[in-house]
């Protein structure tokens, strides 16, 4: 047995440990570049004890052009630190603007898919991440994914050297999230957790790490849709997203990341959105194929405990999850992928795309442009009773 596992240098979870920051980042550098999302208002008290601070917004997915001009601004204002405080999407513009302060060169040079994809040589600048939602686990992965205007795609860079120095983790700051910011990121999380659980890259550590994500999320969102001020399941959520990013990073993902990948790269629809809707029905789709096709894949007793974890019904099997994933993507109210224009014609674009992500190297099997074209059908229109 032979493997790595990635984690941030540090990680500090909990209820008010937000109110450490500055306390991390004077450890770290003399003048931080902070990245927040499209409200950085709501930060100011946060942010007031931080040293030397160049605010930059992210008002929505960080676009190529965007993080090129980010990475001026930070050099020219002499920063040796980034703290990303927001979202997936922020917390993947800081990495990038992290790694690019100290590389040489400019973003396209180690973009995948349609830059030259270079490693990246040097240690990314310090860099604090700070979640305010429960969802990408960004603040412990190796990548960041940036969105490219010419061509259309959603692209990353992918390093170790990526992974943030410090990952700081307070439930808290995730209670003021909408219902469907809370939904639609937690059915990400939930997605990366299953996809690494059952990925052909797992090992015994991401396993652990998977089955403790499983087991809280299972509970945990339906609780906090219910109640968004659950602080139980909110540190339950919270924790299952961090997990789900050091799950990620050190196992890979599968079909649904796959797929989300190009139809959002193409139509816009929100990330957590593409994932909960596919998610069931990749499932569903997997599990089927597998038996037909590979019955002796490891993968099947895997999906079997991945719905006794979060079902928390000792005799839950495969068949018994797909239903509940889309009862829960009910549960969420995730509108049709048709609701944000996804039509035929976008979804057989994006199947080449998904037929060559790096993501669909780890599923447990390999899908026919058949069977993806039903699942994409099927995730554009409404939900069937379950």
């Amino acid at each position: 047995m032979t493997f790595a596992f990635h984690t941030p240098r540090k990680i500090v979870f909990g209820a008010g440990t937000r109110h450490t920051l500055a306390h991390e980042a004077a450890a770290l550098g003399a003048r931080a570049c902070v990245l927040t999302g499209a409200h950085p208002k709501r930060l100011h008290d946060l942010l007031a004890s931080v040293a030397g601070v160049l605010e930059l917004a992210v008002p929505d997915e960080p676009r190529v052009e965007q993080v090129r001009a980010w990475v001026a601004q930070a050099r020219a204002a002499h920063c040796d630190l980034v703290i990303g405080i927001g979202g997936g999407s922020v917390l993947d513009a800081a990495k990038a603007v992290a790694a690019l302060l100290t590389n040489t060169g400019e973003v396209f040079d180690y973009l995948e898919v349609i830059g030259k994809g270079n490693p990246l040589t040097v240690p990314a600048a310090p860099c604090i991440a700070v979640p305010t939602t429960a969802g990408t686990g960004a603040e412990a992965t190796c990548n960041t994914v940036l969105q490219a205007t010419a061509p259309h795609v959603k692209v990353s860079i992918r390093s170790p050297l990526l992974m943030p120095t410090v990952a700081l983790v307070d439930p808290e700051l995730t209670v003021s999230q909408p219902a469907q910011v809370t939904a639609a990121a937690g059915m990400d999380a939930l997605t990366q957790l299953l996809e690494a659980f059952v990925s052909t890259s797992a090992n015994p550590l991401s396993d652990a790490v998977c089955r403790e994500g499983l087991r809280r999320i299972g509970p945990a969102l339906p609780a906090v849709l219910h109640d968004g001020a659950d602080t139980a399941a909110r540190a339950d959520m919270a924790f299952a997203a961090l997990c789900s990013g050091m799950a990620l990073a050190n196992a890979r993902l599968g079909a649904v990341h796959g797929m989300a990948g190009p139809l959002g790269g193409l139509s816009g629809a929100p990330h957590g959105v593409l994932c909960a809707r596919l998610v069931p029905l990749v499932t569903e789709a997997t599990v089927r194929a597998l038996r037909t096709r590979m019955p002796g894949s490891p993968a099947l007793p895997k999906y079997d405990e991945a719905a006794r974890l979060l079902l928390a019904t000792p005799d839950a099997t495969a068949d018994a999850l797909a239903g509940w994933l889309g009862q829960l993507c009910a549960q969420c109210a995730i509108p049709p992928l048709s609701h944000f224009g996804v039509t035929p014609a976008l979804c057989a674009a994006s199947i080449p795309g998904a037929l060559r992500a790096s993501s669909m190297r780890t599923h447990p099997l390999a899908l026919t442009d058949l069977e993806l074209d039903a699942i994409f059908a099927r995730a554009c229109a409404p939900l069937s009773p379950q």
